[in-house]
């Protein structure tokens, strides 16, 4: 059986996630939109294509991780796409898209005999590296069943299956980013009121990320929070973050589905951009609480 793999873009994520699929020992083509990035892969192992129909043609399983639904939708809607992809491959798209994208992605290759799984991850890029992450599934089951392996290999210490709406993988990455953006607010809030009292920010976030919020968005998160660092170790940039907060705002909408607190994060995503801070890490949003209670430089 061909298990050789194809992987589009080669961002933040898509480098390591590229690296692990090497060292996994599958066979990779890649393509990227500047080429010159993909030539460090080449020098491992990697073929470089010209083209994503290219990546397509040659690959059994073909990744997508690229930033938005505009640029997924460039690529992986063309025929072309879908006829390389062919009966028995399988599309596997990592991006964080809208349920109603995943959706017509996965009619699309249905009319060619293609194979469509939903597969948002959960990590940022040094978790990822380690094989850390965490991904959401959803679609056809046998094509779910085929790619569960592959993901364990390269990227994932767990895999939740969502079933076989193609679009609902996408709804819980949608609805945990949420809960992160929303979790950054809270700790932004919570280390304002401590600063403002003569409590350090760190000491606080130590306790809490040891004991009653024990877990890696606190502990990571909340360290970063904590130094109000924000433009170091830039691992998902801040227009991405209000990308995927619009995606949520618009998923909501179409179920009647109130989420004010979704909204306070947008805007704080909004006024960040606004005052210049588009190559902030998207934590950068937790500095608004600051700047409102005076604490800020």
């Amino acid at each position: 059986m061909n298990e050789s793999i194809g992987l589009i873009g080669l961002g933040s994520l898509g480098m390591p996630l590229a690296e692990n699929i090497l060292a996994a020992g599958y066979p990779l083509t890649v393509y990227n939109r500047t080429p010159d990035k993909a030539k460090p892969l080449a020098d491992k192992g990697a073929t470089i294509a010209s083209s994503p129909a290219e990546v397509a043609q040659g690959s059994r399983f073909v990744i997508t991780l690229l930033s938005d639904d505009v640029a997924l939708k460039a690529v992986t809607l063309q025929d072309e796409f879908a006829q390389q992809v062919g009966a028995g491959g399988i599309h596997i798209s990592m991006s964080t898209i809208a349920p109603q994208t995943a959706r017509q992605l996965a009619d699309h290759h249905a009319g060619f005999g293609a194979g469509y799984v939903a597969a948002p991850v959960f990590g940022r890029p040094a978790a990822l590296a380690a094989k850390q992450a965490w991904v959401c599934v959803s679609g056809e089951a046998k094509a779910r069943e085929l790619v569960k392996p592959i993901l364990s290999d390269i990227v994932a210490q767990g895999i939740y299956d969502f079933g076989d709406d193609p679009s609902a993988a996408n709804v819980v990455k949608l609805a945990g980013n949420f809960m992160i953006g929303a979790a950054m607010e809270a700790m932004a809030e919570a280390m304002t009121v401590a600063e403002k009292n003569g409590v350090s920010r760190q000491a606080l976030i130590d306790m809490f990320a040891a004991t009653i919020f024990a877990g890696p968005i606190y502990r990571n998160y909340g360290s970063m929070i904590a130094r109000q660092v924000y433009d170091e170790n830039v691992g998902f940039r801040l227009p991405l973050g209000l990308k995927d907060m619009n995606l949520v705002l618009q998923m909501a909408g179409e179920v009647n589905a109130p989420m004010p607190l979704a909204q306070l994060v947008q805007g704080r995503l909004v006024s960040a951009m606004a005052k210049g801070r588009e190559n902030w890490d998207w934590t950068g949003l937790a500095y608004g609480a600051g700047e409102d209670a005076g604490t800020t430089n």
